[in-house]
């Protein structure tokens, strides 16, 4: 039996709905936390950072907009974060509470694999959409299972390399070396999720058939 095409997106449209969200969402706590503390000090770059993170989740309920989970968890984080940041006056402990939660995180991408439900998939949903059809396809299914393997395992190394040099190293070297290091294994991580990606686009074009669902 012959099956319709699928509809696929262009990549470039798919990252044009990734980008701002990933700017508001990742990049611009980020950026806030940085310059308060440089500014106001650990506690007013933890408020802060709070006040960031609440003002978008608030800002999409206020307009009734889905927030995606990767707002969802950042928000926790922030809080549990800060919290205990405030408590302890330690950046040290501010710092290294991240990093055990990336641990855990990686933990979780494994598992999530185990349990065919790969959280890249999960996480790659809040930022973009693609038609049911292609997510049922066999080929998308092994692609967002490998690809969160392969964060799994980024995740645990940048973790790994950051808590090293937070107990090593000096807060002013841990901040210079760990960003140098996680943009470098991230970045490279990121290429290869792209052109994994855009490969199992162009083979989808010749074979758009979706496979059948395992029971």
């Amino acid at each position: 039996m012959s099956h319709a095409p699928v509809a696929l997106p262009r990549l470039t449209a798919l990252i044009r709905q990734a980008v701002p969200k990933l700017l508001e969402g990742v990049v611009a706590p980020l950026a806030v936390f940085y310059a308060a503390l440089a500014v106001l000090g650990l506690n007013g770059a933890l408020i802060a950072a709070v006040s960031w993170v609440y003002a978008g989740v608030g800002w999409r309920l206020v307009r009734r907009v889905p927030v995606p989970g990767t707002m969802i968890l950042a928000a926790i984080a922030i809080t549990v974060r800060a919290l205990l940041g405030l408590w302890t006056g330690s950046a040290v402990v501010y710092f290294l509470q991240p990093e055990l939660g990336t641990i855990c995180i990686s933990v979780a991408f494994l598992a999530s694999v185990r349990l065919n439900r790969p959280l890249a998939q999960k996480l790659t949903l809040d930022y973009i959409h693609l038609p049911s059809a292609v997510l049922r396809h066999e080929r998308v299914r092994r692609f967002f299972a490998r690809i969160t393997l392969l964060w799994a395992f980024v995740l645990l190394a940048n973790s790994s390399v950051s808590i090293w040099l937070l107990l090593h190293q000096s807060i002013g070297t841990y901040l210079l070396v760990r960003t140098s290091v996680v943009a470098l294994i991230s970045g490279l991580a990121a290429a290869v999720s792209v052109y994994a990606f855009r490969r199992v686009l162009r083979r989808l074009h010749h074979d758009p058939a979706p496979a059948a669902l395992t029971a």
